[in-house]
């Protein structure tokens, strides 16, 4: 389970963690979570070291990555670029997005990162009535908090205005041992807005969105999730040609290495 690091376009640092050989897979995860917080990400990497080189890696501004500013969506793609470069091998890689996640390896592809196939589990889409969708304005308070030197309160508008968790639930977390970590990582969560910022305007998905994505595309979502997250998949399923919509029996908003390592085995022995 060797570590290392690869050096983005902008000179940032970006920390990652490696299993097994192999053609790569990349998981990229969705806001606010870092290798340290998704011990189900190496849970996975070990069930796929068998015939997979398995990365995972903390996106900028989190974990062990650094940061550099301004701050880009470009940035991300060229960070995910490296790690396929230097850390894969150059190699065709399957990229796994979590989440917000999901929505980055997409953009990445439109892009132009060398992606040879994308798994994605519960991207992030609000096209209908379903959930309401971001404010106009989200990014932008996000960021006046974090520069205004209230990180907390950047974490209580991702909480509110994203995950759709009431007020006064949010506002009880505060006390938490685990908010200073959130609010340590506070200036990322306007990254993942950024990513999502199109696809959860509560308009239709744009024609040209995506329009260049034409590698194999898996689209799961969990039966027992949120309807929402159930919706913002089919609806990203449905816009891309290359792509298969894959409900997951029983799961979530995530879904148990197990399940995870072979739904990634048999999308990628299939495409």
């Amino acid at each position: 389970m060797p570590e290392g690091t690869v050096t983005s376009t902008d000179g940032t640092t970006i920390a990652f963690t490696a299993w097994g050989d192999g053609d790569p897979i990349v998981i990229v995860d969705g806001a606010t979570a870092q290798r340290a917080t998704t011990p189900e990400n190496a849970e996975t990497a070990e069930l796929l070291a068998d015939e997979f080189l398995v990365i995972n890696y903390d996106r900028r501004g989190r974990g062990e990555s650094g940061d550099t500013s301004p701050y880009a969506v470009e940035r991300e793609f060229e960070d995910l670029a490296a790690i396929i470069e230097h850390a894969g091998g150059g190699r065709p890689a399957t990229v796994f997005g979590w989440s917000s996640g999901g929505n980055l390896a997409l953009n990445a592809a439109q892009a132009g990162v060398p992606i040879a196939r994308i798994a994605l589990f519960e991207p992030n889409a609000a096209i209908d009535d379903v959930r309401p969708p971001l404010p106009d304005d989200y990014v932008e308070r996000l960021d006046a908090a974090v520069a205004d030197g209230r990180p907390g309160d950047a974490v209580a508008l991702f909480m509110t205005a994203a995950v759709m968790m009431p007020e006064e639930m949010v506002e009880g977390m505060r006390g938490e041992d685990w908010w200073a970590g959130l609010e340590a990582i506070a200036p990322t969560i306007a990254y993942d807005g950024r990513q999502v910022g199109d696809a959860l305007s509560g308009k239709p998905l744009r024609a040209e969105l995506w329009n260049s994505v034409d590698v194999p595309v898996l689209v799961m979502h969990g039966t027992d999730t949120w309807p929402a997250m159930a919706a913002g998949a089919r609806a990203i399923a449905a816009h891309l040609p290359t792509a298969t919509l894959k409900p997951v029996p029983g799961q979530e908003h995530s879904t148990t290495p197990e399940v995870l390592a072979a739904e990634l085995r048999a999308f990628i022995k299939e495409s």
